[in-house]
């Protein structure tokens, strides 16, 4: 039913010093549900995460219920539980949010944001990726996520900074999804060239135009990707 597998399985003296055999199944199956290894839709069992994971379906029923409350599984009793699909609905909610909060931090970067950090934003722009290739995604949606929580810290608003990164984690498995479908290459990097662009030249207003266009942009292409792939599970 599942792909689900753990790398090198830390030993006993190992968990007892560090994760809890319940963090080390919550980490495990959170990571591959927003890589998408374990991908929408997706019907698993406690039985076999735990066979997969090495270990007893007690910490693997304490990690799914935990990843039930935040959204990625769902349970069904008698039949075990499902990698949660995504909805249109909490796609167009999670970047009006993310627009509004992130047009706002361009807008104080232009600013606020020192003239090194904003040159540092140059290398996570030159990141690409090759589609099918894991590494390669892992390594171009990490320089995604590194853009935008670059420029929401340098706005200098702690507490907008830390809104912008919890939205930034809540839309990773949408990025895999993305990045995984279709080649989102061309439109990021010149998205985020544009973006650098009116920071550098301090212009508020722009930035936060060209911040808030990007998101649009991204949400616009990832919906009509999906809509258009029936592997996606998408729901209403």
């Amino acid at each position: 039913m599942s792909n689900l597998s753990a790398k090198d399985p830390p030993s006993p003296v190992a968990n007892a010093r560090g994760q809890s055999l319940t963090e080390r199944a919550y980490s495990v199956i959170r990571q591959q549900i927003i890589t998408c290894e374990l991908p929408p839709g997706l019907e698993v069992s406690e039985q076999e995460l735990a066979g997969k994971l090495g270990m007893s379906k007690t910490p693997v029923r304490e990690a799914l219920a935990r990843l039930g409350l935040e959204g990625l599984v769902e349970s069904f009793p008698r039949r075990g539980y499902q990698i949660s699909p995504v909805a249109v609905k909490d796609i167009n909610e999670l970047f009006a949010v993310r627009g509004a909060l992130e047009g706002a931090a361009a807008e104080l970067a232009a600013d606020n944001m020192s003239d090194t950090a904003i040159a540092a934003l140059s290398d996570f722009v030159e990141v690409t990726y090759t589609p099918g290739e894991t590494l390669s995604v892992d390594a171009f949606i990490k320089a995604n996520l590194d853009f935008h929580s670059a420029i929401a810290h340098g706005s200098g608003f702690v507490r907008l900074a830390n809104l912008v990164v919890s939205h930034l984690e809540e839309a990773t498995r949408l990025f895999y999804m993305g990045a995984n479908i279709r080649d989102v290459n061309p439109e990021t990097s010149d998205d985020h060239r544009r973006i650098v662009g009116f920071l550098k030249s301090r212009s508020r207003d722009e930035a936060r135009r060209a911040l808030i266009d990007h998101n649009e942009n991204t949400r616009r292409g990832l919906l009509n990707t999906l809509i258009a792939d029936r592997r996606s599970e998408l729901s209403l």
